[in-house]
């Protein structure tokens, strides 16, 4: 059947499949890592509160048969052992069936984390991997020819993407249409990289061309997927080096990473492949029930795109959203406006014994008691701002849930009203998992008897200033943002 006969995406597939293969593992050793402190029994949004009031047909999820903090992290380990499996390509050495529902497995086991994720989970990312991966399950192995309209889906997922990307900065800030939103982008960023500073000092000019060139890329490229080749592959290739740039100037988890790998499933087409010296694959009869599904599959996404593509078009555009609770079809966009302030939360403590004679119920807010003057140590982050002098990591595309959630935080106390007290809470307890996510904890020995957290307004600093005094920021105290909390002892 024609639907299956062009062999020449097979260099696509294999991108594509090993891509997401990688990208899986990261998730899935991203959740091992973290679930802890941040969903577990005893976490900031405990995982069983969730499910005591949700239903399985609302949130599906393996956990809604038995959750346990050991039942997370085996699901977690599950996936990630799945992973590395596919990543090794063990989906091209079994049987087609078999190499399914090994991808399915992979993806029925992150739904049901992300279904259970709560705000850590809220990101697009999480939904465009669902999205991606569950599209995997029906490319196909070494054994059949690549499926092309499973392909063609795999367009219109980089389409909706891409497209609804570019149709909310136009419809959203300003500065996007005169093209200074990279202007302050690199410097009010969620998690700024360790090039970050540099791009933000490139001359205006420059900033005006990287503008530009994002609304080619998501507003022109994306239309010319859907042309024969080789422009489609051209688009994709110029899309490739777009999110290059977004990776090597700021973090962005996965986001930019599966972006590229749905633009190689492009890209690396029959062009493309001719010029690696494999030789023309030789593939089996397709199954019948194979071919059926792949037919099932192209209905149900058309059916699905419905909403998405109407919302794509709308003037009340909606960003990262899902319309059913699988997320087979979803919506996406980013940075519909921009931010020309940086704040941080910076969280502090101190052993500052009038505190401790103070007890308070724990959690409770309150001003403090201590008398004299009081000496307040920093808590360090991994990967948000906080000292000045430390130059910004890279961590993408690993994803530093904590801190990306803290800079939301910074724009509204309203993003860390479910989870900041629950924070400050542990720290007073010193508590060793919370204590993981971050990278210094200024009470080692004993915990602190209060915490309190700050507001700061950020900037880069220029390069004269760097020169001086070897800081990366400057911050300027704007307030309290939490005032001290203590425990009763």
């Amino acid at each position: 059947m024609g639907w299956f006969a062009d062999s020449g995406y097979w260099l696509g597939r294999l991108l594509f499949q090993r891509g997401l293969a990688a990208l899986y593992l990261i998730a899935f050793l991203t959740a091992a890592a973290q679930f802890r402190p941040l969903l577990g029994e005893h976490g900031l949004l405990p995982v069983p509160r969730l499910l005591a009031r949700t239903r399985f047909r609302d949130l599906p999820s393996l956990f809604h048969a038995h959750y346990s903090d050991r039942a997370f992290a085996a699901v977690a380990w599950t996936g990630a052992v799945a992973s590395a499996a596919l990543l090794a390509g063990a989906g091209d050495r079994m049987p087609l069936s078999a190499a399914m529902a090994l991808w399915a497995l992979v993806w029925a086991l992150y739904l049901s984390i992300v279904n259970v994720g709560q705000t850590w989970y809220a990101f697009g990312w999480e939904t465009l991997l669902l999205e991606a991966g569950f599209l995997a399950v029906f490319l196909g192995n070494d054994d059949t020819a690549p499926p092309v309209l499973v392909l063609w889906l795999l367009r219109w997922l980089l389409f909706r993407l891409e497209f609804g990307a570019g149709l909310i900065k136009m419809r959203g800030d300003r500065c996007w249409r005169d093209l200074t939103c990279l202007y302050y982008h690199h410097e009010t960023q969620p998690m700024p990289g360790p090039l970050s500073w540099f791009f933000h000092h490139l001359p205006r000019p420059v900033h005006r061309a990287e503008t530009a060139a994002n609304h080619v890329a998501q507003l022109a490229a994306p239309v010319v997927l859907f042309a024969p080749q080789p422009a489609s592959g051209i688009a994709a290739a110029f899309m490739v080096v777009t999110q290059l740039w977004l990776v090597v100037s700021g973090n962005f988890a996965w986001l930019n990473w599966l972006t590229i790998v749905l633009a190689l499933s492009v890209m690396a087409g029959p062009p493309a492949a001719r010029l690696v010296d494999a030789g023309t694959p030789h593939y089996a009869a397709t199954p019948g029930w194979f071919e059926a599904l792949v037919l099932a599959l192209t209905v149900l996404v058309a059916v699905l795109s419905y909403r998405p593509a109407r919302n794509m078009l709308s003037r009340r555009q909606l960003m990262n959203a899902s319309f059913e609770p699988l997320h087979l079809v979803n919506t996406y966009g980013a940075f519909g406006s921009v931010g020309r302030t940086r704040y941080e939360v910076v969280v502090e403590g101190t052993r500052d014994p009038g505190f401790a004679a103070a007890g308070r119920t724990p959690g409770a807010l309150g001003t403090g008691t201590g008398t004299g003057a009081v000496r307040w140590e920093e808590y360090g982050f991994r990967g948000k701002p906080g000292d000045v002098r430390r130059m910004p990591r890279q961590f993408a595309p690993y994803h530093l849930r904590l801190d990306w959630l803290m800079w939301f935080a910074a724009l509204s106390p309203s993003y860390a009203g479910a989870w900041l007290p629950g924070l400050l809470d542990r720290l007073l307890d010193n508590d060793p998992a919370v204590l993981r996510l971050l990278r210094a904890n200024p009470f080692p020995d004993a915990p602190p008897t209060a915490v309190r957290a700050r507001l700061y307004r950020y900037r880069f600093t220029d390069w004269r200033e760097l020169r001086a005094t070897g800081a990366w920021w400057h911050r300027t105290l704007v307030g309290d943002y939490v005032h001290p909390v203590t425990r009763t002892r």
